[in-house]
């Protein structure tokens, strides 16, 4: 299965949105089937076949996540990071300024799941294959 340090190496390689797909297929390869990124501080909870889980540690320091969803500014920041106008921490940080609890990348479907802090659908994503 998939370790830490292959996780890493895979992430180090995203500098913008535009990086994205390359990296989830990367992430495939290495046996990841679904992940959970919260907001707050980036920690990732990443699952493979068989149960198998693996849980980084936070990214970066603490941030809020606000409050009030605002799902229509949300897709101009995404979109505006999938063009390269902005790095991790800038879009981890709008997003939760927007209101995003986490995202979840499900590897199966191809997509990339925002969610408010009650757990309610934001925007869901198709991730080109």
């Amino acid at each position: 299965m998939f370790t830490a340090e292959q996780i890493k190496a895979a992430h180090a390689k995203v500098k913008t949105g535009a990086d994205f797909p390359a990296y989830i297929r990367e992430m495939k390869k290495l046996g990841v089937t679904y992940y959970e990124t919260f907001l707050t501080d980036g920690h990732t909870n990443y699952h493979g076949s068989g149960g198998y889980e693996l849980a980084s540690g936070p990214k970066y320091a603490a941030i809020t996540v606000s409050d009030k969803a605002n799902p229509e500014q949300l897709k101009k920041d995404i979109a505006d990071h999938q063009h390269g106008k902005s790095d991790y921490f800038q879009i981890s940080r709008a997003c939760a300024g927007n209101g995003v609890g986490k995202w979840a990348v499900c590897m199966d479907a191809m997509t990339c799941t925002y969610y408010d802090k009650a757990g309610h659908k934001l925007l869901v994503e198709q991730i080109p294959g």
